[in-house]
């Protein structure tokens, strides 16, 4: 979440840049005076793990899972982006460009540079440029993802200004791998699981998610939103084990999405006239103009979340905190919400904390009410899933930079060995 052309419209007027980590267990802030690293491995405190004040108007703070790089873009030069080692204070390397930086992605392999015309892909190892796609169509949001996969490492960036096309594009091997007419009007947001085999979608009209399987670009869901008003879609997520979909914008209202298919959806026999009348409804779709049929078939929110604000810029991110389903929601007034998202009946999810993002105490930040689904989670099958999906997303990058990569760190020194306290920048590059 970028405020740094529209910090004058949030309530708190430090707040330049908020973002959740790839597995979302820690927050990055960056302000007027520098940036901060929080840990979210609990509801009642929001600890901060570290602060720089070296920077000042920190524009883009984007951290590799729970490691010690991070990459900085500053206000002061926003065509230059500098990759730290925060821990131990020291710039591994600097990279110039063309034009303003709008947007960094990191994975563990791949370091994308979004500009409004070009990308540049970097390898993570050691920082240098592997390809660079140019002459893309204006991204003036630098709207794009990148897949947290080492196995499916791909990446989506818009296709045309003018409609919704997405371009996925193989990091690995560097050649585009498909295009995907997802929607009609320009695209507003882009978001993939945790696995880079989906690919969630939104328009700028903002009333439909989509979400495509990758790389094929075969459409799997398609959720509506709504059918009021059209709205700017601020973010979108997965949760990592890839069962719902969160979509927040500048309403008040963060809707959550279920991603099953029909056939997993238990039948049950309706017992009231208004069941029967819509298993009716719904047989009659068959008959009905395809874009009518197409509407009625649209999966609707499995759970909703109601915020106190509306018309602010805002991040989410679907977690498991203490054994629990959170919504986060990071926004533009200065303050992260958290709220319980049950995973066994949805509806709507209730407010537990809300904490400044500058790290300071509310006075007014307390549990609102005892909620009943402040408990573990007991679906079996759910929690097994997440256990499964969040410890393979939790390897070390000494791992991660040995097996993945098909690299052994002892034959290789060279690499970024990003987890232990001896560790050694690989390098000083200056490219000014």
């Amino acid at each position: 979440m970028n405020l740094a052309s529209q910090s004058g419209e949030a309530g708190c007027n430090q707040l330049l840049f908020a973002n959740f980590n790839q597995d979302n267990t820690s927050l990055a802030v960056g302000t007027k005076s520098g940036y901060k690293f929080f840990s979210l491995s609990s509801v009642d405190k929001l600890e901060q793990i570290y602060e720089c004040t070296d920077t000042e108007d920190v524009c883009i703070v984007e951290r590799l899972f729970s490691s010690s790089l991070v990459a900085i873009v500053s206000l002061k030069a926003p065509r230059k982006l500098k990759v730290c080692h925060f821990k131990k204070g020291t710039e591994i390397c600097n990279y110039s460009y063309s034009n303003t930086i709008l947007a960094v992605k990191l994975n563990r392999q791949r370091l994308i540079v979004c500009l409004e015309e070009s990308l540049y892909i970097h390898n993570i190892r050691d920082m240098k440029v592997l390809h660079t796609i140019r002459e893309t169509p204006p991204n003036p949001l630098g709207l794009c993802a990148l897949s947290i996969s080492n196995d499916n490492c791909y990446l989506a960036y818009p296709g045309s200004a003018t409609i919704g096309e997405v371009q996925v594009f193989d990091t690995v091997n560097l050649r585009a791998a498909n295009m995907i007419p997802a929607h009609d009007s320009p695209l507003a947001a882009l978001a993939f699981d945790a696995s880079g085999s989906k690919l969630a979608t939104a328009s700028e009209k903002g009333t439909v998610i989509r979400v495509f399987s990758i790389p094929e670009g075969q459409k799997l869901f398609e959720f509506r939103r709504g059918m009021k008003r059209c709205v700017s879609i601020c973010s979108l997520a997965f949760s990592m084990e890839g069962l719902f979909l969160s979509a927040s914008s500048n309403t008040e209202t963060v809707h959550i999405f279920k991603l099953e298919t029909l056939r997993e959806r238990p039948q049950e026999e309706p017992t009231t006239w208004t069941g029967y009348f819509g298993r009716a409804l719904m047989a009659s779709t068959s008959y009905l103009p395809a874009q009518m049929s197409d509407m009625f078939n649209q999966g609707r929110a499995f759970a909703t979340v109601r915020l106190p604000f509306s018309g602010h810029k805002n991040i989410c991110a679907l977690a498991i905190i203490q054994k629990i389903p959170r919504l986060l929601v990071a926004a533009a007034d200065g303050y992260l919400y958290m709220y319980n998202l049950d995973p066994q009946d949805g509806g709507e999810c209730t407010l537990m904390k809300q904490h400044k993002l500058d790290g300071t105490v509310d006075s007014a930040n307390e549990i609102l009410e005892p909620a009943p689904l402040d408990r573990p989670l007991i679906a079996q099958g759910y929690s097994a899933v997440v256990i499964k999906g969040t410890n393979s997303l939790k390897m070390s990058l000494n791992e991660i930079f040995g097996a993945a990569g098909g690299i052994g760190v002892e034959e290789d020194m060279s690499c970024l060995r990003l987890d232990e306290e001896n560790e050694q920048p690989p390098m000083t590059l200056e490219t000014d």
